[in-house]
């Protein structure tokens, strides 16, 4: 039976996807003592649960078009692997999307740093050279100058409204996925409780057989493992992803902020003509600007990596039987293991049923003389309906029988037939149940009902229908939102980028002009005045 859930925390999953984050709630340290007690863990290998069956599968590689892409580790020929986040090919012809990005950082870095570092010389060393005025230059460098400080307000506006969607759907992804963990460990836990109920229950004296018993405990240290394991991945991760999520949104916000008050401050600082700081700003700027290019390169590569699994999931959903990358993630089983899981819980059922229709049909329903106490306690009255058994002796679905009652109203039927009794437990009115035996088949209705209520839920969790359902609408209802403001983010980090990488140049051009224009509007007026004089 397959119920153990592991835990393996990733640090490349928590920074490039979090939509990926229903997977960690799948996996769990605790594998190995998980696969001693026969339960067969979520990251073991497909293959090893489908066993002679694994033969009949066909693979697909996920996202084949989309992941088509140069790999740097194989001398940029083309990745024709899919999405798979264990392949070192994969995540190198991703990471590929952003060098040029990255190339753009480091040869902005190196150099406008070797253009600092030659104009600091040459101020330092050289001897001025007076230089004439150019009107154009300086009317073109203004203008151009106000166009890309106005471009990068825009693109810092891009950027914050972006990141705030971003953050937005990201959390609502998590949200949503964090509750389906929470409503996997309710229904694992309230499974657990309804079997423990179960081998408590006895009606009349009565209890389940000894081999079911201990097929209960068997079956309930599997559930308790998978729900204590999911729950505790859930309670160590859950925290540490949303701190990740919320420090890359005040990085982003401080990126937002500090470039548009660079650009703003730059552009005043510039037209007032103060130019010692200016060339301070410059500086920073400089830093900063090559900065924001890697954080733009890094969000590129994230936009393609969650566009990439958003892909994987659909296709994966639309071809559940086939062997996958995902596979070793979130591994599905076949029908045949599928109900080999839940035959001890149908098992449970039958039995509990069968138990209390043998009271039924053998104690409560039959007129007994006095002396066969303690069976006698004066029955009488109209016979008590016995219980639908969903289950065929083979735990094929069975259809009730007429006059039969159904789990889920059998209390309220029998209610009807219960009796008043006397001091030593004799009926002293009409009815065929005491108190306490209508009390105590009540108990094994409700398990019964319980049981049968959680089928489902079992077969959805080990064939792999809850994922798939997961994964549907995540690609659906969260996967357009975040693809979208991922691409926002990194556009608005690339017009950033851009603007105040120019607006910088047009400072350093713009006071040059600035300063030749007054130095030349100086010379003008003196010689202006030495002509008059010499008049």
């Amino acid at each position: 039976m397959m119920f153990c859930v592991m835990m393996k925390p990733s640090s490349f999953l928590m920074l490039t996807t979090l939509i990926l984050v229903v997977v960690w709630f799948f996996s769990s340290p605790g594998a190995a003592d998980a696969a001693e007690n026969g339960v067969v863990p979520w990251g073991s290998q497909r293959s090893v649960l489908e066993g002679s069956n694994g033969g009949n599968s066909t693979s697909l590689v996920l996202a084949k078009d989309r992941t088509h892409r140069k790999d740097p580790l194989e001398d940029l020929k083309y990745y024709t692997g899919g999405w798979n986040i264990s392949n070192d090919h994969y995540i190198a012809s991703v990471l590929y999307t952003g060098s040029t990005l990255f190339l753009i950082a480091a040869f902005w870095f190196v150099a406008f740093g070797i253009f600092l570092l030659l104009v600091s010389m040459y101020v330092c060393c050289c001897r001025r050279r007076r230089y004439g005025y150019s009107r154009f230059a300086y009317v073109l460098s203004l203008i151009l100058l106000t166009v890309f400080t106005i471009a990068a307000i825009i693109g810092s506006v891009i950027l914050y409204t972006g990141q705030e969607k971003f953050h937005d759907s990201t959390k609502s992804t998590l949200d949503y996925v964090l509750g389906q963990a929470d409503s996997t460990v309710s229904n694992l836990k309230n499974v657990s409780n309804y079997l423990t109920a179960a081998k408590k229950v006895g009606v009349d004296q009565v209890f389940l057989p000894q081999d079911v018993q201990n097929n209960i405990d068997k079956v309930n240290n599997m559930i308790v493992s998978a729900s204590d394991a999911l729950e505790s991945a859930t309670n160590q991760n859950k925290d540490d992803i949303f701190r990740y999520l919320d420090a890359v949104r005040l990085i982003l916000i401080i990126v937002a902020a500090v470039m548009l008050a660079l650009a703003f401050l730059g552009f005043l600082l510039s037209i007032s003509g103060l130019q010692f700081l200016v060339y301070i700003l410059v500086v920073i700027g400089w830093i900063l600007i090559a900065i924001t290019f890697i954080l733009c390169g890094i969000f590129l590569v994230l936009h393609n990596v969650m566009g990439d699994t958003c892909v994987a999931m659909n296709e994966w959903v639309n071809n559940p039987t086939a062997h996958t990358a995902l596979d070793h993630i979130i591994p599905c089983v076949d029908p045949a293991t599928a109900q080999e899981a839940l035959s001890q819980s149908e098992e449970v059922t039958f039995q509990m049923v069968r138990l209390v229709n043998g009271i039924i049909a053998n104690i409560s329903n039959v007129n007994l003389p006095p002396n066969a106490r303690p069976l006698y306690y004066n029955q009488s009255g109209p016979l008590v309906p016995l219980l639908c058994n969903p289950y065929n002796a083979d735990k094929t679905d069975r259809t009730c029988a007429t006059g039969e009652v159904d789990l889920s109203n059998a209390t309220q039927v029998w209610r009807n037939y219960k009796c008043q009794v006397s001091s030593n437990n004799i009926c002293t009115t009409v009815g065929r149940l005491t108190p306490g035996m209508y009390d105590q088949m009540s108990g094994a209705v409700n398990v019964s009902y319980g049981l049968y209520h959680y089928g489902p839920f079992l077969t959805n969790l080990v064939d792999c229908t809850f994922v798939r359902e997961t994964f549907t609408t995540i690609h659906k209802d969260h996967c357009p939102d975040l693809r979208r403001y991922s691409r926002w983010v990194y556009i608005g980090l690339a017009m950033v980028s851009d603007a105040v990488m120019l607006s910088l140049i047009l400072w350093v051009l713009y006071a040059r002009e600035r300063r030749h224009r007054k130095y030349t509007k100086l010379v003008d007026a003196t010689s202006a005045q030495t002509s008059f004089e010499s008049k």
